[in-house]
């Protein structure tokens, strides 16, 4: 492969555009751009395959910058390939508004796969594109119709992966060889060490001073003598550079034309596999896929909402393959390997192939839900992985990124109270729903019996740009009267009416029923009880004000019950009862009973709290002051 001084001019351009970038915004990181210009350079002039005119062409190459704080050199190779990045958008790096933030966030800007800058995500971001294209590979190409082939490619940095990365304009050669070899192998990533010097060019080059702040006027000014720029002039670009780029880009629009014609006549050999993949890549589901979702009665016999999640997945398993399942090495606990589940292996692991959609992520919380990210980045896959709800906090920075970006990725969370019992509270989630109710664009569901279980699926599989969480019990629950699969999306809703109610009880997942026992005690006593259900505070958000004003009636002190932190429910209810310590280690029955939540407890709390209202003669509204 022969470089010419066009590449040397391009990779100028580069630096000098990224210097003049981060000094125009006063804001930012110049020294990584600076320092990888040639390899980012001779990825995207040389072995990318990309299309600006239609940037989400299924069979795109994929490119990651892990190191996100070295966005500005994303941005400007956006610009230089003619993406919808103008000279005016990195005029405006980092300000309000602008597609060009501090950051790149996917749903932001054209051409950024996956939002990164927590670093360390982009890298299993990019690990999850990469599964996503060998699976949809095995799923739908056939001899003849290669219809996907892409590769990824991914920089990280030394703060990613705690090791120098980086690389010199005049190692350029060298790289190429190392990706032609990286290239040829095909079943498994392959990661290059290349040496660069942070902020190339720069007075202070090789420095802490370049890494996150401006270089100063000075330095630009001989930084652009030094690469044949005019030091007077800001934002040049050397048309032979644009060239250089728009010629790439535009063998890009041709492939892109060729995959076009290739998945039509696919379609037209094979059309249920063509017609399908169409379907999912537009993230449409299939037609009456919801009618397999199960449904109780009363008479239906307790069982663990984990175990009723179990039930849903087998159902809908097979009639929705884009489903891509995984675990955390919690499988036999977390209850989500379907009847007729392959594993994603390779094929001559002799336990799976390509084709497989159960994957086993080991204990790697984190990194599964990152993996998650690329997978719903990719497209035509909706990804869900599992562990126990309090190990979501291991994985908070990607499951944040899930909410940011508008990823569809679902997070199957079992063991999600203290009724997990004898683990006790090192595995007992006090906090974690708070601050999952709290992530903006992030549901969270926490199904009450088997019908609220099914409603849970049916919201987080068809919410196309929000994750979800589903929180799952180990101990069985009874089925309820007056629950709903429908009215669970509602996010709240009157499980149980009464003339002339006393007290409302507000309870979700596992202590709705305990609300439903306690409200039979209360009627005993002549206090009349309405129950209801509230599986998704976020839910119930989003709902209108004579909807909310329905559920949460005006002159009803209302009380919640649930077995984590009381933290966040005075929005719904005027009183609470739940944890605000720790958990604790024992049968699940007797820490309930520990904490007070059992019937008669509960029941005599409710009491006093309807006599202090009867007493005060006046019951603040609860819609009026949160919700109008």
């Amino acid at each position: 492969m022969s470089f010419t001084q066009d590449d040397t001019h391009a990779i100028n351009t580069i630096r000098v555009l990224a210097a003049d970038t981060v000094f125009k915004s006063n804001s930012g990181h110049p020294g990584a751009p600076m320092g990888c210009a040639p390899m980012a350079h001779l990825i995207f002039s040389r072995y990318m395959n990309y299309n600006p005119k239609n940037p989400k062409w299924a069979n795109r190459d994929r490119f990651v910058l892990s190191n996100g704080h070295a966005c500005a050199l994303q941005y400007i190779l956006l610009h230089l390939m003619g993406y919808n990045v103008t000279m005016d958008d990195l005029k405006s790096f980092r300000q309000l508004h602008s597609k060009t933030p501090g950051h790149p966030e996917a749903h932001m800007t054209e051409g950024i796969e996956v939002t990164t800058g927590p670093l360390g995500q982009g890298f299993a971001n990019a690990v999850g594109l990469a599964i996503g294209e060998a699976h949809m590979a095995a799923t739908f190409n056939k001899p003849g119709f290669e219809l996907f082939n892409n590769y990824t490619f991914m920089i990280t940095g030394d703060g990613c992966l705690q090791e120098g990365v980086s690389c010199e304009a005049a190692s350029l050669a060298g790289i190429a060889r190392a990706i032609e070899e990286a290239k040829k192998v095909t079943d498994k990533p392959s990661l290059i060490k290349i040496y660069t010097t942070i902020g190339f060019g720069s007075l202070n080059q090789g420095t802490e001073k370049v890494h996150g702040s401006p270089l100063k006027a000075d330095d630009i000014a001989q930084l652009k003598r030094a690469m044949g720029f005019n030091p007077e002039e800001s934002f040049v670009v050397p048309q032979t550079t644009y060239d250089l780029y728009h010629a790439k880009a535009a063998k890009g629009t041709a492939l892109n034309q060729e995959w076009d014609a290739l998945l039509e006549n696919y379609t037209a050999q094979y059309p249920e596999l063509g017609n399908e993949l169409k379907r999912r890549l537009n993230k449409e589901l299939p037609q009456d896929w919801a009618k397999a979702l199960p449904r109780f009665t009363p008479a239906d016999k307790p069982v663990a909402t984990r175990k009723l999640s179990e039930a849903v997945l087998n159902g809908v398993a097979d009639i929705l393959p884009e489903l891509m399942i995984g675990s955390a090495d919690l499988t036999g606990s977390n209850l989500t390997r379907w009847k007729t589940a392959v594993d994603f292996q390779p094929a001559n692991s002799g336990i799976g192939n390509y084709a497989g959609r159960y994957l086993r992520y080991g204990v790697r919380e984190h990194g599964m839900s990152a993996v998650m990210n690329g997978l719903d980045a990719y497209g035509g896959i909706i990804p869900a992985g599992a562990t126990f709800l309090n190990f979501i906090s291991y994985a908070s920075g990607a499951v944040r990124l899930s909410a940011l970006t508008g990823h569809r990725v679902i997070y199957i969370m079992t063991h999600d109270s203290i009724g997990l019992g004898e683990d006790g509270p090192t595995h007992q989630p006090i906090e974690t729903m708070a601050m999952i109710r709290a992530t903006p664009n992030l549901v969270d569901l926490r199904p009450a019996d088997g019908n609220e279980t099914s409603g849970a699926y049916l919201f987080a599989i068809s919410a196309k740009e929000r994750p979800s969480v589903l929180a799952l019990t180990r101990q069985d629950l009874p089925q309820l009267e007056g629950s709903s699969v429908e009215k669970t999306l509602f996010g709240g809703y009157v499980l149980q009416e009464v003339h002339g109610a006393d007290v409302t009880l507000v309870g979700t997942g596992s202590e709705v029923s305990l609300c439903v026992d306690a409200a039979k005690l209360l009627a005993e006593q002549g206090i009349k009880a309405r129950i209801v259900s509230m599986p998704s505070t976020t839910l119930f958000d989003e709902q209108s004000h004579e909807y909310k004003a329905s559920v949460l009636v005006d002159g009803v002190p209302a009380v919640s019950v649930e077995a984590m932190t009381t933290f966040g429910w005075d929005r719904y209810a005027h009183e609470s009862i739940g944890i605000d310590t720790f958990g604790a280690s024992g049968p699940f029955k007797e820490v309930y009973k520990h904490f007070g939540l059992v019937p008669d407890v509960v029941a005599g709390k409710v009491k006093k709290i309807v006599e202090f209202y009867k007493k005060e003669g006046h019951v603040p509204s609860l819609v009026r002051k949160y919700f109008h």
